[in-house]
Protein backbone atom coordinates (compact mmCIF):
# COMPACT_ATOMS: atom_id res chain seq x y z
CA UNK A 1 0.00 0.00 0.00
CA UNK A 2 1.57 3.43 -0.81
CA UNK A 3 2.32 6.19 1.80
CA UNK A 4 0.17 8.83 2.03
CA UNK A 5 2.81 12.32 1.26
CA UNK A 6 2.14 15.56 1.87
CA UNK A 7 4.98 18.30 0.80
CA UNK A 8 5.50 22.05 0.91
CA UNK A 9 6.63 24.39 -1.73
CA UNK A 10 7.29 27.66 -0.64
CA UNK A 11 8.42 29.22 -3.51
CA UNK A 12 9.83 32.25 -3.70
CA UNK A 13 8.65 32.96 0.03
CA UNK A 14 10.29 32.74 3.39
CA UNK A 15 13.29 34.70 4.29
CA UNK A 16 15.08 35.55 7.61
CA UNK A 17 13.54 34.94 11.00
CA UNK A 18 9.85 34.16 8.84
CA UNK A 19 11.32 30.66 7.66
CA UNK A 20 12.65 29.89 10.75
CA UNK A 21 9.24 30.48 12.81
CA UNK A 22 7.49 28.55 10.07
CA UNK A 23 9.79 25.44 10.55
CA UNK A 24 9.35 25.53 14.23
CA UNK A 25 6.44 25.02 14.11
CA UNK A 26 6.61 22.40 11.06
CA UNK A 27 9.20 20.64 13.53
CA UNK A 28 6.34 19.73 15.62
CA UNK A 29 3.93 17.87 14.02
CA UNK A 30 3.61 14.14 14.99
CA UNK A 31 4.47 11.28 13.32
CA UNK A 32 2.00 9.19 11.87
CA UNK A 33 0.47 7.30 8.56
CA UNK A 34 2.08 9.50 6.20
CA UNK A 35 5.05 11.57 4.99
CA UNK A 36 5.58 15.20 5.40
CA UNK A 37 8.29 17.09 3.38
CA UNK A 38 9.16 20.96 2.92
CA UNK A 39 10.76 22.75 0.01
CA UNK A 40 12.27 26.19 1.23
CA UNK A 41 13.72 28.12 -0.98
CA UNK A 42 17.52 27.65 -1.09
CA UNK A 43 19.14 30.41 1.47
CA UNK A 44 16.63 28.52 3.89
CA UNK A 45 18.06 24.99 3.27
CA UNK A 46 20.26 25.32 6.05
CA UNK A 47 17.72 26.26 9.01
CA UNK A 48 15.87 23.05 7.69
CA UNK A 49 18.54 20.92 8.09
CA UNK A 50 19.46 22.57 11.55
CA UNK A 51 15.63 22.70 12.88
CA UNK A 52 14.69 19.37 11.11
CA UNK A 53 16.90 17.07 11.84
CA UNK A 54 16.41 14.64 14.13
CA UNK A 55 12.56 14.91 13.62
CA UNK A 56 10.30 12.91 11.29
CA UNK A 57 9.96 15.54 8.70
CA UNK A 58 12.07 15.53 5.84
CA UNK A 59 13.30 18.41 3.54
CA UNK A 60 14.13 19.10 -0.35
CA UNK A 61 14.97 21.88 -2.31
CA UNK A 62 12.47 23.40 -5.19
CA UNK A 63 15.01 22.96 -8.07
CA UNK A 64 18.77 22.05 -9.34
CA UNK A 65 20.78 21.98 -12.02
CA UNK A 66 21.81 19.07 -13.34
CA UNK A 67 25.40 18.81 -12.89
CA UNK A 68 27.92 18.11 -10.58
CA UNK A 69 30.01 21.26 -10.68
CA UNK A 70 31.32 23.70 -13.17
CA UNK A 71 30.61 27.37 -14.84
CA UNK A 72 26.52 28.00 -14.13
CA UNK A 73 26.11 31.03 -12.09
CA UNK A 74 23.61 31.05 -10.20
CA UNK A 75 22.79 27.16 -10.29
CA UNK A 76 23.05 24.63 -7.60
CA UNK A 77 24.25 21.10 -7.78
CA UNK A 78 22.93 18.13 -6.28
CA UNK A 79 25.74 17.41 -4.51
CA UNK A 80 24.97 20.50 -2.89
CA UNK A 81 21.65 19.44 -2.01
CA UNK A 82 22.17 16.51 -0.61
CA UNK A 83 25.26 18.40 1.61
CA UNK A 84 21.91 20.22 2.90
CA UNK A 85 20.83 17.03 4.05
CA UNK A 86 18.06 17.22 1.39
CA UNK A 87 16.00 13.98 -0.25
CA UNK A 88 13.93 15.14 -2.43
CA UNK A 89 13.29 17.68 -5.03
CA UNK A 90 11.09 19.37 -7.63
CA UNK A 91 11.68 19.09 -11.14
CA UNK A 92 9.63 20.93 -13.75
CA UNK A 93 7.36 22.96 -11.93
CA UNK A 94 5.00 24.68 -13.99
CA UNK A 95 6.48 27.73 -13.15
CA UNK A 96 9.73 27.04 -14.22
CA UNK A 97 8.59 25.59 -17.25
CA UNK A 98 6.86 28.85 -17.93
CA UNK A 99 8.52 31.72 -16.81
CA UNK A 100 11.95 30.25 -17.52
CA UNK A 101 11.41 28.18 -20.63
CA UNK A 102 12.52 24.62 -18.44
CA UNK A 103 11.79 21.83 -21.47
CA UNK A 104 10.23 18.57 -21.56
CA UNK A 105 14.01 17.39 -22.21
CA UNK A 106 15.93 19.49 -19.93
CA UNK A 107 13.21 18.27 -16.66
CA UNK A 108 14.29 14.97 -17.90
CA UNK A 109 17.85 15.51 -17.04
CA UNK A 110 17.29 16.92 -13.43
CA UNK A 111 15.13 13.76 -12.71
CA UNK A 112 18.35 11.57 -13.80
CA UNK A 113 20.76 14.07 -11.54
CA UNK A 114 18.10 13.62 -8.62
CA UNK A 115 17.99 9.67 -8.57
CA UNK A 116 21.89 10.03 -9.37
CA UNK A 117 22.47 12.14 -6.08
CA UNK A 118 20.28 9.09 -3.81
CA UNK A 119 17.44 11.99 -3.67
CA UNK A 120 13.81 11.64 -4.69
CA UNK A 121 12.30 13.68 -7.81
CA UNK A 122 8.99 14.62 -7.70
CA UNK A 123 8.45 15.59 -10.87
CA UNK A 124 5.46 18.20 -11.95
CA UNK A 125 3.35 17.55 -14.59
CA UNK A 126 -0.35 19.84 -15.74
CA UNK A 127 -2.00 21.00 -18.10
CA UNK A 128 -3.21 24.94 -19.25
CA UNK A 129 -6.87 26.32 -19.19
CA UNK A 130 -6.46 26.32 -22.89
CA UNK A 131 -5.38 22.95 -23.32
CA UNK A 132 -7.70 21.85 -21.04
CA UNK A 133 -10.75 23.57 -23.19
CA UNK A 134 -8.51 21.57 -26.27
CA UNK A 135 -9.54 18.18 -24.53
CA UNK A 136 -5.82 17.98 -24.73
CA UNK A 137 -5.22 16.65 -20.93
CA UNK A 138 -4.19 13.30 -21.48
CA UNK A 139 -1.51 14.26 -24.28
CA UNK A 140 -0.08 17.14 -22.70
CA UNK A 141 0.59 15.26 -18.74
CA UNK A 142 1.37 11.59 -20.52
CA UNK A 143 4.26 13.21 -22.88
CA UNK A 144 5.76 15.07 -20.09
CA UNK A 145 5.62 12.24 -18.12
CA UNK A 146 7.20 10.13 -21.02
CA UNK A 147 9.87 13.27 -21.65
CA UNK A 148 10.38 13.55 -17.77
CA UNK A 149 11.16 9.82 -17.20
CA UNK A 150 13.22 9.22 -20.08
CA UNK A 151 16.21 8.68 -18.56
CA UNK A 152 14.65 6.67 -15.77
CA UNK A 153 14.94 2.61 -15.89
CA UNK A 154 12.24 0.51 -14.65
CA UNK A 155 13.99 -0.50 -11.59
CA UNK A 156 13.91 3.00 -10.04
CA UNK A 157 10.38 4.59 -11.08
CA UNK A 158 8.98 3.44 -7.84
CA UNK A 159 11.39 6.04 -6.15
CA UNK A 160 9.56 8.03 -8.29
CA UNK A 161 7.10 11.10 -6.84
CA UNK A 162 4.48 12.75 -9.94
CA UNK A 163 2.71 15.33 -9.25
CA UNK A 164 -0.21 16.45 -11.23
CA UNK A 165 -0.43 20.20 -11.14
CA UNK A 166 -2.87 21.74 -13.57
CA UNK A 167 -1.90 24.96 -14.34
CA UNK A 168 -5.06 26.84 -14.43
CA UNK A 169 -5.66 25.93 -10.85
CA UNK A 170 -2.36 27.04 -9.35
CA UNK A 171 -2.91 29.97 -7.08
CA UNK A 172 -5.92 30.40 -8.61
CA UNK A 173 -7.91 29.55 -5.48
CA UNK A 174 -10.00 27.51 -7.73
CA UNK A 175 -8.80 23.17 -7.26
CA UNK A 176 -9.94 20.90 -9.62
CA UNK A 177 -12.43 18.64 -8.33
CA UNK A 178 -11.48 15.32 -7.05
CA UNK A 179 -13.24 13.41 -9.98
CA UNK A 180 -11.13 16.01 -12.08
CA UNK A 181 -8.07 15.34 -10.45
CA UNK A 182 -7.99 11.12 -9.76
CA UNK A 183 -9.03 11.20 -14.23
CA UNK A 184 -5.86 12.86 -14.74
CA UNK A 185 -3.53 10.52 -12.21
CA UNK A 186 -5.24 7.37 -13.28
CA UNK A 187 -3.81 8.67 -17.03
CA UNK A 188 -0.64 9.19 -15.10
CA UNK A 189 -0.90 5.95 -13.53
CA UNK A 190 -1.55 4.23 -16.47
CA UNK A 191 1.33 5.96 -18.53
CA UNK A 192 3.80 4.63 -15.85
CA UNK A 193 2.79 1.24 -16.37
CA UNK A 194 2.79 1.42 -19.95
CA UNK A 195 6.94 2.42 -19.65
CA UNK A 196 7.87 0.22 -17.04
CA UNK A 197 5.06 -2.43 -15.60
CA UNK A 198 2.52 -3.46 -13.17
CA UNK A 199 4.87 -3.16 -10.19
CA UNK A 200 5.93 0.45 -11.28
CA UNK A 201 2.84 1.96 -11.44
CA UNK A 202 1.58 0.53 -8.29
CA UNK A 203 4.30 2.04 -6.59
CA UNK A 204 5.06 5.25 -8.07
CA UNK A 205 3.71 8.11 -5.74
CA UNK A 206 0.96 10.70 -7.77
CA UNK A 207 0.24 13.80 -5.98
CA UNK A 208 -2.14 16.74 -6.89
CA UNK A 209 -1.34 20.14 -6.54
CA UNK A 210 -3.20 23.00 -7.18
CA UNK A 211 -5.37 25.27 -4.41
CA UNK A 212 -5.50 22.29 -2.37
CA UNK A 213 -6.31 23.33 1.52
CA UNK A 214 -7.55 21.97 4.91
CA UNK A 215 -10.95 22.11 3.35
CA UNK A 216 -10.46 19.55 0.48
CA UNK A 217 -7.76 17.80 0.94
CA UNK A 218 -10.07 14.60 2.09
CA UNK A 219 -11.91 14.82 -0.84
CA UNK A 220 -8.46 14.04 -3.09
CA UNK A 221 -7.05 11.51 -0.73
CA UNK A 222 -10.48 9.65 -0.99
CA UNK A 223 -9.42 8.79 -4.34
CA UNK A 224 -7.47 5.53 -5.49
CA UNK A 225 -5.07 6.97 -7.41
CA UNK A 226 -3.98 10.00 -5.18
CA UNK A 227 -1.74 9.67 -2.38
CA UNK A 228 -1.02 12.99 -1.69
CA UNK A 229 -0.48 16.79 -2.44
CA UNK A 230 2.01 19.37 -3.44
CA UNK A 231 1.04 22.36 -1.57
CA UNK A 232 1.72 26.16 -2.69
CA UNK A 233 0.13 28.83 -0.84
CA UNK A 234 -1.41 27.18 1.98
CA UNK A 235 2.33 25.40 2.96
CA UNK A 236 3.02 29.32 4.38
CA UNK A 237 0.43 28.80 7.22
CA UNK A 238 1.83 26.29 9.61
CA UNK A 239 -1.68 25.78 10.94
CA UNK A 240 -3.07 25.49 7.66
CA UNK A 241 -0.60 22.98 6.51
CA UNK A 242 -0.32 21.18 9.32
CA UNK A 243 -4.08 20.49 9.00
CA UNK A 244 -3.55 19.30 5.79
CA UNK A 245 -0.79 16.65 6.86
CA UNK A 246 -2.71 16.36 10.21
CA UNK A 247 -6.25 14.65 7.73
CA UNK A 248 -2.98 12.78 5.71
CA UNK A 249 -1.88 10.74 8.40
CA UNK A 250 -4.98 9.82 9.32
Amino acid sequence: MRRALIAGNWKMNGAGDAAAALLQVVAKAEPGAADLVVCPPFTALSEAQRLLCGTFVQWGAQNVYPAPSGAYTGEISPAMLTALGCRWCICGHSERRQLLGETDGFVGQKVRAVLDAGMTPILCVGETAGERQDGRTASVVEREVEKGLTEVAADEAARLVIAYEPIWAIGAGQAATAEEAEEACGWLRECVFRLFGRAAADGVRILYGGSVGSGNIASFLAMPDIDGALIGGASLRADEFISIYNTAKA
